[in-house]
């Protein structure tokens, strides 16, 4: 006899579109001038949505990277062995141009495009988000330096995936990583011991590297100290001549979650290196590439509560307890539509400041609001997946389900490219050395000036705040600013039930401690119908 069929599961999330199933994401692509980019994110959001992606995901975490550092014989690889899964998924990335597309197409709205793409490609597995990130993110920084620029860049931006070890000149395209923190320094790069020698044609790399992200890559932007200080340099792979530069893997990091992305601890023997801009400047240099990797932080952090949210709607909706669909129970309505209002606000920010990327004249708002996004947007990414994983039950701590991926993912973008304190910690740098820096926050909130009372009152103590902001208050200062700059968004774009309920909620302080305490009155139905993944 067949099996019977099992009652009250809720069937796969498969077969819709994340993009077209995501009105707020839809609404930000067209504010921020990227709604010519509409046909390129239906298409990926078709492909997510199929099993066949989701399957690769899957096992791309399941059979994690595996360091290869001598072949049979003693000879030294340095290699790092990756399941076809990931290539696979890598691949998609990069012809789709998520990594390089304002380097390939220089039109309005190209960085707000390619924000839509990564946000959409990092729901369905966020590990080879890391390669293709700091591709994006290279760019600006090599630009200090023109013939590396005019060198680099067409191998960067390429959409053909080469991944075999050649030297650069012989690929169709190339990645770009990174490598800034040291065993002693960690955050504080100043600290790093690593030393740069001139040489002929440029210099030579002896030390190490306690994080090198995406060590498969054909080229990293690493700092080391130089005569004049520490400088940012482009150590490549392979040298021109087709033998292997002195870059030696030692071991690959063992970590939380990203398991199917390589972290790993470097050692430079006598490497080869180009200077990137001006010797001791490494520290501004390099940060042009990380303010887009921030970027790409708060996108991933949006994602990780779009995907969550999205699992706990569809599971919600098929299953069944004490007689009704608990998509129908007013209680489980109050904890979706909170998640659905703090995913709607992550979205907007993120996708307001990617927007800011492709207006020079936002530069200066751009420089701080990263940041403020980056923090706050992080920091609500766990607590978010948490409370969706719990929406799922007992079903949503088993592997299967997906849902343990994705909480342990969850803290990650929070770390990189500066933890918590790290980034406030710059927030208040801006604040102090960059005067223009809080006018172009206060001319965005100014925007709304009269819109919502309550959005006006917290505007009003935030400028108290910073007359005068203090280090050991850095932290409550950008989670007020990342409040006041989504909350304005919300009233300027969002319909009035989202934005009262984010005012009244994140704003006025009438809101439990978790999430599912929305207080009476709050019409719970259009936040949610504003959300609903549809296979």
């Amino acid at each position: 006899m067949p099996d019977p069929a099992v009652p009250n599961q809720p069937p796969p999330l498969a077969g819709w579109n994340l993009f077209e199933s995501d009105l707020p994401l839809q609404e930000a692509m067209a504010r921020e001038g990227a709604g010519w980019a509409r046909e390129r994110a239906a298409s990926l959001g078709t492909y997510l949505g199929t099993a066949e992606a989701q399957r690769l995901a899957a096992e791309a975490n399941e059979f994690p990277p595996k360091l290869r550092t001598h072949d049979r014989y003693g000879n030294r690889l340095d290699e790092v062995e990756f399941h076809p899964a990931w290539h696979a998924l890598l691949g998609n990335a990069v012809a789709r141009g998520i990594h390089a597309l304002p380097w390939q197409e220089a039109r309005p709205g190209a960085h707000a495009a390619r924000a839509v793409l990564m946000l959409l490609d990092s729901q369905n597995e966020a590990g080879h988000g890391c390669p293709i990130s700091m591709t994006y993110s290279c760019v600006p920084a090599l630009r200090r330096t023109p013939a590396l620029a005019r060198e680099w860049e067409p191998r960067v931006a390429s959409g053909e995936y080469e991944p075999r070890l050649l030297p650069a000149a012989q690929k169709k395209s190339a990645l770009v990583g990174m490598a800034m923190t040291e065993k002693q320094g960690g955050s504080d790069v100043r600290a790093n011991t690593t030393r740069a020698e001139p040489a002929e044609g440029g210099y030579r790399l002896t030390g190490h590297k306690w994080f090198c992200s995406a060590p498969m890559s054909d080229a990293f932007l690493v700092l080391a100290q130089a005569s004049k200080g520490l400088s940012c340099f482009l150590l490549p792979r392979v040298l021109p001549d087709g033998t292997k530069n002195g870059f030696r893997l030692q071991r690959l990091k063992d970590k939380l979650g990203n398991r199917s992305n390589a972290s790993s601890e470097v050692e430079f023997d006598s490497a080869f290196a180009h200077l990137v801009g001006e010797e001791g400047r490494g520290v501004p240099a390099i940060l042009e590439m990380v303010t887009h990797t921030r970027l790409d932080c708060a996108l991933g952090g949006a994602a990780g509560m779009r995907i969550a949210l999205a699992q706990a709607l569809h599971h919600c909706t098929y299953r069944s307890a004490f007689g009704m669909r608990l998509v129908e129970q007013p209680l489980m309505r109050n904890v979706l539509a909170d998640l659905a209002l703090e995913s709607e606000a992550a979205t907007s920010l993120a996708l307001r400041i990617a927007g800011a990327f492709d207006r020079p004249a936002e530069g200066a708002f751009r420089r701080i609001a990263t940041a403020v996004a980056k923090y706050w947007i992080c920091k609500r990414t766990p607590a978010v997946v948490s409370e969706a994983l719990e929406c799922l039950g007992g079903n949503g701590y088993v592997e299967e389900s997906g849902m343990p991926r994705l909480y342990r993912e969850a803290p990650l973008n929070s770390i990189w490219e500066g933890s918590g304190n790290v980034i406030c910690l710059d927030v208040l740098r801006a604040l102090g050395k960059e005067p223009e820096a809080a006018e172009a926050l206060l001319a965005e909130l100014a925007k709304t000036r009269g819109a919502d009372r309550r959005l006006d009152a917290h505007v009003d103590s935030l400028q108290a705040l910073l007359v005068r902001p203090e280090e050991s208050s850095a932290r409550r200062l950008v989670e007020s600013l990342a409040l006041a700059l989504q909350g304005s968004l919300l009233v300027a774009h969002g319909p009035k039930a989202v934005a009262d309920a984010f005012c009244a909620t994140r704003l006025a302080g009438d809101w439990g401690r978790a999430f599912g305490t929305l207080p009476a009155g709050v019409d719970v139905g259009p936040i949610l119908d504003r959300t609903w993944p549809r296979a």
